[in-house]
């Protein structure tokens, strides 16, 4: 997505409005209510909200069992937990299993930070069947996201002008452009949700999860957080690590980096997973219909890149595809290796003119719907990482790091280093350079990291273990391609998660599946 801090988009959301593709309660007085007894009225789930990613409302569950949706209320400000409430969405499906086996609720978080859980765990249910049979599984929209009390920035049309613009500028013009594009996003955002932009840190998020816990009825929280829901994770264990129960960390955020190097690790990580991508293409069988070599594939990319960035094609109606587009959509397609046969098809065909394809994976990267609209994926985003990282970075800053971020990547160098400016006009003051997550006393925590993985790449694993620190995580090592390991469908590491998840048993630190 154009101009974020870093691309933590959430790729299993995106994935799934892909693959079907080709407010917020404020203001409730409750200054004498205990919110941990209150009680969730569960009911039938409604089609998502247009926030959300619109859709239908999620079909049944394969045995039958309808999803459930309910509303949980939450402090508005945690500083005042007898204060105003706003509204969470949750979602859950009851345990398929033996009511004598069940362990509790599994809450999962599928990263962005921005994705709708709500929407996410009914796309992806069917992966989670097995845990399902010991556990409600259960997701949420975090504060923010979606229903829950959403950050409101441009409206529809203001938001396709705004992921049409040049994120890549090249001359002074082209950066007054982009720095006051900025300005009026980041001042819409202030206008539209003021009262909620101050309270959408991760630190608040993670709170919300205990009340949660605490409603559900579980002693401990059983969690699966994936991309930026490990660093929610991670945050949970460091507020309150006498509460993890049994927790899983797959695609994991380095919490020991700042915003810059966040950055810096996904230009490597993208052009890793790009490199990949290259290298798969020319050793199959039949012919690499985008280049002979591997280093042909990424030159012509550079190439359309630079070509785009002077003339747009066609893209998707009246829309062209631009080079910032374009990179998104490279970048979209990386998120999973089974996304490549269309990066393989949306270059050939814009070589040839034609840039539907790659302008249909940028959608989904930016959380555009079939029908013109826009969930709240690129303003919760943006909000959430604004609120959480303490940096605010210059253009002069920027225009120094530029040789090292191309160094990184030729191709989504100079777009992750402008990047850094998302937060420079913000209304809320960042909270900290980086997340804390040591959690001394907590159960153990498996770290799942991917060694392909573009989006948080794989050093991030061991570095997120050594934060929680001695006797906590459990790092295991996947060796794939992809944002994240479970939903690959590695029998290895589904193994491993399940077994711990399901039965408490901690895999040998250091396991290593491929």
């Amino acid at each position: 997505m154009p101009n974020p801090p870093r691309l933590r988009a959430a790729a299993l959301t995106a994935s799934a409005v892909l693959l079907s593709a080709v407010l917020a309660g404020c203001g409730d007085d409750s200054k004498d209510q205990d919110l941990t007894a209150q009680k969730l009225s569960w009911k039938d789930c409604p089609a998502p909200s247009t926030a959300e990613g619109g859709g239908d409302a999620p079909s049944p569950l394969p045995n039958g069992d309808e999803w459930q949706c309910a509303t949980l209320k939450a402090p508005r400000d945690w500083a005042e937990p007898k204060g105003d409430t706003i509204d969470l969405a949750l979602i859950r499906a009851r345990a398929s299993g033996d009511e004598s086996r069940r362990i509790g609720s599994l809450i999962f978080n599928f990263g962005g930070p921005g994705g709708s859980g709500v929407t996410t765990l009914p796309a992806f249910g069917e992966d989670y069947a097995k845990l399902r049979t010991r556990y409600d599984l259960v997701s949420f929209d975090p504060r923010g996201v979606g229903r829950s009390a959403p950050v409101e920035c441009l409206d529809d049309l203001q938001l396709d002008a705004y992921f049409q613009q040049d994120a890549t500028p090249d001359d002074a013009t082209e950066r007054t452009k982009l720095l006051d594009n900025t300005k009026e996003f980041n001042a819409a955002c202030e206008d539209n949700s003021k009262k909620v932009l101050p309270h959408v840190r991760t630190t608040d998020a993670a709170r919300d999860m205990d009340l949660m816990r605490q409603v559900l009825g579980d002693d401990k929280l059983h969690y699966f957080g994936i991309s930026y829901g490990t660093e929610l994770g991670g945050v949970y264990a460091h507020l309150f690590p006498k509460k993890v129960g049994r927790a899983v960390f797959d695609a994991v955020v380095d919490p020991s980096e700042d915003s810059e190097q966040g950055s810096l690790g996904q230009a490597k990580g993208f052009q890793l997973a790009l490199d990949n991508f290259a290298e798969d293409c020319v050793s199959k069988t039949e012919d690499c219909p985008i280049g002979d070599t591997a280093q042909d594939v990424k030159n012509r990319i550079a190439k359309l890149l630079k070509d785009l960035d002077r003339t747009p094609i066609p893209g998707v109606g009246l829309r062209k595809l631009t080079q910032t587009a374009a990179t998104s959509g490279i970048a979209q397609s990386l998120y999973s290796q089974d996304f490549w046969e269309y990066l393989t098809e949306g270059l050939d065909q814009a070589y040839d003119g034609d840039g539907r394809v790659l302008m249909l994976l940028a959608d989904s990267m930016n959380g555009r719907n079939e029908d013109g609209t826009y969930s709240n994926l690129t303003a919760a985003n943006i909000a959430i990482n604004c609120a959480d990282d303490k940096a605010r970075y210059t253009e002069d800053y920027v225009e120094q790091k530029l040789p090292e971020f191309r160094s990184a990547s030729p191709i989504f160098g100079d777009y992750l280093a402008w990047g850094m400016v998302s937060c420079t006009d913000w209304a809320v003051a960042g909270a900290a350079d980086h997340p804390d997550v040591s959690a001394a006393g907590s159960a153990p925590i498996l770290v799942v990291g991917n060694t392909g993985d573009p989006a948080t790449p794989y050093a991030g694993a061991r570095r997120m273990v050594d934060a929680l620190g001695a006797g906590v995580g459990v790092e295991l090592t996947y060796k794939g391609q992809g944002h994240g390991a479970y939903d690959s469908k590695n029998k290895c590491v589904q193994g491993a998660v399940n077994g711990y998840l399901l039965d408490g048993k901690v895999p040998a630190a250091g396991t290593v599946c491929s």
